[in-house]
């Protein structure tokens, strides 16, 4: 199962990927959780003990890495380098392991809008793609705001784009323009979770813009965000958890 967690910025892509990724190991599966995201805190939803998480490197700040496996140097850092470096022993030699699951950092690369073509946008390229085709149990990524992995196709081979949500027109927005764009990349599999439910108003929103796409609800908990401004885990939440529990049953 390999499983794109996207959506508008702010809806909750992190503590669903968080609260999916802990009910796949709590059953006993091999779970690699990657933080996408340039903004990354995946690692504090999972519940990742802060002097662990102090000993985290994203992928693109191991500048050594980039330069030995893209064979780039100083002087030919911008301009020669190797475009499919090996990547297959990077998640299991720098994943950072806690409670059961396995958590990888991609870091930020800089893309200028129209993209990158340096050594760590192809590392990175290049490590997605064997991410997503290698055999392993399970693969939860939670991907930036927005649509620009798309755009770059990092996410070709995921058996499943997930679309947090929120009951709001842009959030809406830009599930439309997930799935549109996932087409072309050959996804076909887009879903919607919606979350910070407060009501059968918002449900009915939801239904009306959404339709059968949508997995279940996630309702709005003072709960979760106390868990964030306190740095815990929201698996501690054990009805939002059973609502996540649900929507997985339905994958």
């Amino acid at each position: 199962m390999k499983i794109a967690i996207t959506g508008k910025g702010g809806v909750g892509k992190t503590t669903f990927s968080a609260i999916l990724s802990k009910l796949y190991a709590q059953d006993g599966y091999n779970v690699l959780a990657v933080d996408a995201d340039p903004d990354a805190n995946l690692a504090l939803a999972l519940g990742f003990p802060q002097d662990i998480i102090d000993t985290i490197t994203p992928i693109a700040e191991l500048k050594d890495l980039v330069k030995d496996r893209t064979k780039s140097t100083a002087d030919t850092f911008s301009t020669m380098f190797k475009i499919n470096p090996k990547v297959d022993d990077i998640p299991e030699k720098y994943a950072t392991k806690y409670d059961g699951i396995k958590l990888l950092s991609l870091g930020n690369i800089d893309l200028g809008g129209g993209g990158c073509i340096c050594p760590e946008s192809v590392l990175l390229k290049r490590l997605m793609s064997y991410m997503v085709t290698d055999g392993k149990d399970v693969l939860i990524l939670d991907m930036e705001a927005g649509l620009e992995h798309l755009g770059r196709g990092t996410a070709e081979g995921v058996d499943a784009f997930i679309v947090v949500v929120e009951p709001g027109l842009r959030s809406i927005q830009t599930y439309h323009n997930v799935a549109r764009l996932a087409k072309d990349i050959g996804v076909n599999k887009v879903y919607v979770v919606a979350n910070k439910i407060k009501s059968d108003k918002d449900k009915d929103y939801i239904k009306e813009h959404i339709g059968d796409a949508c997995l279940g609800y996630i309702t709005f908990r003072d709960e979760v965000a106390e868990s964030d401004r306190e740095g815990k885990t929201p698996f501690d939440i054990s009805q939002t958890v059973k609502e996540v529990a649900d929507i997985r049953s339905k994958l």
